[in-house]
């Protein structure tokens, strides 16, 4: 099985592009998916959140608030860099346990790992091959803003805590472009899927 990663900075469209692979039948392993259930109570990650940043930041029914654990994270990069360091070994141990059992099924050719900070977690090397998603950065800030219903300068605050795409775009082996349409995203990525299995039939070889 080829292990690649699918990652690019917040709100850059990595889910459409997620989409598209799963669709062409890829195997997708959601991070953010998995770090909400690493974080949900009692499990070892939330008891070291609450731990570190106490009970305010707990909703009455004892989980997490996302939101405002996000507000201060992405407030203080010292606070950012701890939950970091919590959330994504565990993740990286899922993500293994998924391939492993994904493995000896044999159902699929391709699995691919959404996360945005795949680079900034130094995990690059785990990876057969690198996706980058990417947009301009004020598509990128708009996109943000309606989604997560904040202003530009919270939007800002959150885009410029992750690493600078170009520096990221140094790991990638592919880059899908999402500032234009839906249809010029669906061509890129399905022409990297193409490439992929390519990748696939090369990796078995070796």
């Amino acid at each position: 099985m080829l292990i690649v990663a699918l990652t690019g900075g917040i709100a850059s469209g990595k889910s459409v592009a997620a989409q598209v692979l799963e669709e062409l039948g890829c195997a997708i392993h959601h991070a953010d998916q998995i770090a909400h259930e690493l974080m949900e109570p009692e499990k070892p990650a939330w008891k070291k959140i609450v731990a570190h940043f106490d009970q305010e930041i707990l909703n009455k029914d004892n989980t997490i608030n996302r939101t405002q654990l996000g507000t201060i994270v992405f407030s203080d990069e010292k606070k950012r860099r701890f939950l970091n360091r919590i959330i994504h070994p565990l993740v990286l141990e899922k993500k293994r346990e998924t391939i492993d059992i994904l493995e000896k099924e044999g159902r699929y050719k391709i699995f691919i790992s959404e996360a945005a900070l795949t680079i900034e977690a130094g995990f690059a090397d785990f990876f057969d091959k690198i996706i980058m998603v990417y947009c301009r950065e004020d598509i990128q800030i708009k996109r943000l803003m309606e989604r997560d219903q904040i202003s530009h300068p919270e939007a800002m605050k959150k885009i410029k805590s992750q690493m600078n795409p170009r520096e990221k775009m140094n790991y990638a082996d592919y880059t899908i472009d999402t500032s234009g349409s839906l249809g010029s995203t669906v061509e890129q990525t399905e022409r990297v899927y193409r490439n992929l299995l390519f990748d696939y039939e090369m990796k078995n070889k070796s």
